[in-house]
């Protein structure tokens, strides 16, 4: 493990190339569609008022990463709030699996952009898809920290550029006219429907917390973590709005919800013609190859952690290399099989759940344990409480109306995962703390 944690091996070019390549690859091509479903025609606003709840949440993340940064980020913030618990190991496991359905969701995005420029597509392909570019980050992740930090600075440059020239492009050519809301920005909205929305477009910007669990690498990381959080959210967030706005310019909303987990690729048809089709799925396939390859980069070293921490179980089965080697190879398994077994909405649905729940968890406990050892602001981490809890309510009454079964799913799942982590830590108890205690008690 000494070999692929390396104190100092990320630069912040590379941090915030790290934090947008998850961003935009989950957000904007995955969720445009889904957001717009629930949004109506105001569906740019609501990624831009999930920027603020992310936002938000960050401050919780900033003020603990700087304080105590880690490779292991969110699983050592969660130990210092909650010690060796079924809370803090199951949150952790929460964190995990919500990256993990990101980097499916994002697989399957890949898969469906990919194969959009030839029309009809096999109902098999784009699973075959998915699994094999997770495949390919897996690989990728083994390489060097540079390695990947180049890949994701090239992959931030082409991303950004390329969603924002085309965005303009689509303006301009619809005369900068908003189609999506030719009959009212209100037509077909509700409150609840919009922050509904809001709480699905947070999936677009937890992104971040790749940067935060990549603390321990990150150069001088108690002045460069908040700043690659700040620049990434604040990137992500124009790049949002701007491509939202360019997609309601081509299409209606009814155009952009039947195109769901395509949306983009049609929007770019009507204003820029077939050669708009194969820039945006250029872009897209970017996006997502370098989205999945930063998720993995990070949540493998989390895991790892926990994993040296004994509060997961952990078995090679005779495979060569370290824990974290080992830990590519399970999520890459994990993530191919929900790559092939569930759809993009239910994907997104379970993982926001899965997230959100997580990050109250890790807000309350900065709040009443760590939060004057970090000097942070009560009302601003009260404040984030609140919205996340606003928000995953709001998202699981709306979403619950249309599959009930899969937001109840989603909380079973949540449910079962501290269940599982009660058993496990009571069936295997720190015997490092017990073996400790014994001596002491010999001592005396």
């Amino acid at each position: 493990m000494a070999d692929n944690y390396r104190e100092g091996s990320l630069s912040l070019r590379g941090a915030v190339a790290m934090g947008t390549g998850v961003m935009v690859g989950a957000g904007i091509f995955a969720l445009t569609g889904q957001v717009a479903a629930l949004a109506g025609p105001l569906f740019p606003l609501a990624f831009l008022t999930a920027a603020g709840v992310a936002g938000l949440g960050a401050y919780t993340y900033v003020k603990m990463t700087r304080a105590n940064p880690s490779a292991g980020g969110i699983a050592m913030i969660l130990t210092q709030a909650y010690g060796r618990s079924a809370v803090a190991a199951g949150s952790a496991m929460l964190m995990a699996l919500s990256m993990v359905l990101n980097q499916a969701l994002v697989a399957r995005t890949f898969g469906t952009y990919l194969t959009v420029p030839f029309g009809d597509r096999a109902g098999w392909i784009i699973p075959v898809l998915a699994v094999a570019v997770i495949a390919g980050a897996v690989a990728v992740n083994l390489a060097r920290n540079e390695t990947i930090g180049w890949m994701q600075t090239i992959g931030a440059v082409v991303k950004i550029a390329g969603i924002g020239v085309l965005a303009i492009a689509a303006l301009a050519a619809s005369g900068w006219s908003y189609e999506a809301g030719s009959e009212g920005l209100s037509a077909g909205t509700s409150l609840g429907g919009f922050v509904a929305a809001t709480g699905l477009g947070v999936l677009a910007y937890k992104g971040f917390t790749t940067i935060t669990n990549s603390g321990g690498e990150l150069k001088n990381p108690s002045r460069n973590v908040g700043r690659a959080i700040i620049i990434s959210l604040v990137l992500c967030a124009v790049v949002y709005v701007l491509v939202a706005i360019g997609a309601g310019s081509s299409l209606s909303v009814d155009q952009i919800v039947e195109a769901q987990d395509y949306s983009l690729a049609e929007a770019a048809r009507p204003a820029l013609g077939q050669w708009g089709v194969w820039a945006t799925v250029v872009v897209a396939v970017v996006a997502c190859v370098t989205g999945i390859i930063s998720s993995m980069f990070a949540v493998s070293r989390m895991l790892t952690m926990v994993t040296d921490m004994r509060m997961i179980p952990h078995r090679h089965f005779g495979m060569p290399g370290d824990v974290r080697h080992h830990m590519l190879v399970y999520l890459g398994v994990v993530a191919a099989v929900l790559a092939v077994a569930l759809d993009m909405g239910q994907i997104a649905a379970v993982g926001i759940v899965f997230y959100l729940v997580m990050d109250m968890v890790i807000h309350w406990g900065v709040l009443r344990r760590l939060r004057h050892d970090v000097d942070a602001k009560a009302w601003v981490v009260v404040s984030a409480l609140i919205a996340d809890a606003v928000v995953l309510a709001a998202f699981a009454v709306v979403r619950g109306q249309e599959a009930p079964w899969v937001i109840v799913g989603a909380f079973a799942g949540v449910g079962l995962i501290y269940a599982l982590e009660a058993w496990y830590l009571r069936t295997h108890p720190d015997e490092d703390h017990e073996t400790s205690s014994s001596d002491e008690s010999g001592r005396g």
